[in-house]
């Protein structure tokens, strides 16, 4: 609830509390105070508010904590930003408190990488506040830089650290519950790289690797094998990553090093565009865990969703080819955008969108037909939804099959 200067004058009053005590109890109590002032209005007046759209996310606070408080390990919430969910004195990582989920932590005991990112994170966004960023802004853009690595990651046969420690905050194994623990799990699991990110965004020293991938003073388009997504990767513990982020085209990281590019060289875009390195489009903003949990329950109640794709096949395998299918859309929906270069320049890049567009249809088809082939379908009937002989099904199944059994 927020209020007028009235409005709070009137409880303070009620409560018999000083009006400066509110003003450190409540994080609400000044929030759009000016707007309802401005109206000039001495009645007091009140609004309501969502509580996390006013003043920011609501967490669940640590029962442990507050029983050694209190004497009582009873529930309570608080305001509590990303960066802020990690109890490190209980191993704990702090739950979103609107999801309509049961959980309220994550046992963090046997991922103790967590704790140490969130003692790292106060010495990161020191380092913001010193270079005149904001810190809240600088996380957003690293979190929306692995959120997004993280959808991609089930493609990434390497990544071997995610699962595991996905599987320790599911308790052990996350099983058939693979895609709800992908979504629940998903802040606490992608969190030491968040801040890793963060700190390297922030580094003057990566900004000129970007530089100079770039062409510096001889403008080229960013390599795949550039130093900037070279070096990021080996800072997240992963040398291998470097050419899968700096090929991710249309994603936050490549809009930030544009922007770096565009501000070193004095240039700027047409107006309505964000020329500011730390600015996070709506189209690259994290999806919030509620939100993901509202539309996996519709998904499951839908009707007409196909029953053997929910029951039958795995969930990691669903969540494989669900994002086989979104990247191969991107990267044909990257052939309608502008192209900038020389045409041999452009023609080189348009092909090697649409390439990389059908390899992912392909996989997508082939794994499509795996999950129909175990679901009990046919081989006859899946050649034909294939449009290949059943000879030539037959062999792909086999190929494929032997390629995950070696």
């Amino acid at each position: 609830m927020v209020l007028n200067a009235s409005g709070r004058q009137v409880l303070a009053g009620l409560c018999g509390v000083d009006s400066a005590v509110m003003a450190w109890t409540l994080p609400s109590w000044t929030q759009e105070a000016a707007a309802l002032d401005a109206e000039g209005d001495e009645v007091p007046t009140a609004v309501w508010r969502t509580g996390g759209a006013v003043v920011g996310p609501v967490a669940f606070g640590c029962r442990l904590c507050a029983a050694l408080r209190c004497g009582a390990a009873v529930r309570w919430v608080r305001y509590a930003a990303r960066w802020e969910r990690v109890c490190v004195r209980h191993g704990r990582w702090l739950m979103d408190a609107d999801a309509d989920q049961e959980l309220e932590h994550l046992d963090l005991r046997a991922v103790p990488d967590v704790i140490v990112a969130q003692r790292r994170w106060v010495g990161v966004a020191r380092r913001a506040v010193r270079g005149g960023v904001e810190p809240e802004r600088v996380f957003a853009l690293a979190y929306a830089v692995v959120a997004r690595w993280w959808e991609q990651a089930l493609q990434w046969e390497r990544e071997k650290v995610w699962p595991g420690r996905l599987h320790q905050v599911a308790g052990g194994n996350a099983g058939e519950e693979l895609e709800r623990w992908r979504i629940v799990g998903r802040d606490a699991v992608i969190f030491p790289e968040v801040v890793a990110v963060a700190d390297a965004l922030l580094d003057p020293v990566m900004a000129q690797r970007v530089w100079a991938d770039s062409g510096a003073g001889r403008p080229r388009p960013l390599p795949a094998d550039g130093a900037f997504c070279r070096a990021l990767g080996e800072r997240v513990g992963r040398p291998w990553l470097g050419p899968l982020a700096a090929t991710d085209y249309g994603g936050p990281l490549i809009a930030w090093m544009g922007a770096v590019v565009r501000e070193r060289r004095g240039k700027s875009r047409p107006p309505g565009w964000a020329d500011d390195p730390w600015w996070v489009s709506k189209e690259h903003q994290v999806a919030a865990m509620a939100g993901q949990l509202r539309v996996r329950a519709k998904e499951m109640k839908a009707p007409g969703s196909g029953t053997w794709w929910r029951s039958t096949v795995p969930a990691e395998q669903r969540m494989w080819i669900e994002n086989l299918i979104g990247d191969a859309g991107e990267q044909l929906t990257q052939l309608r955008g502008a192209q900038s270069g020389t045409t041999r320049e452009v023609a080189r890049h348009l092909l090697e969108l649409l390439s990389r567009g059908t390899e992912l249809l392909d996989q997508v088809t082939l794994r499509v037909m795996v999950a129909a082939v175990n679901a009990g379908v046919p081989v006859k009937d899946v050649a034909e939804w294939a449009r290949l002989s059943p000879e030539e099904a037959a062999e792909a199944l086999g190929t494929h099959r032997d390629t995950h059994d070696e």
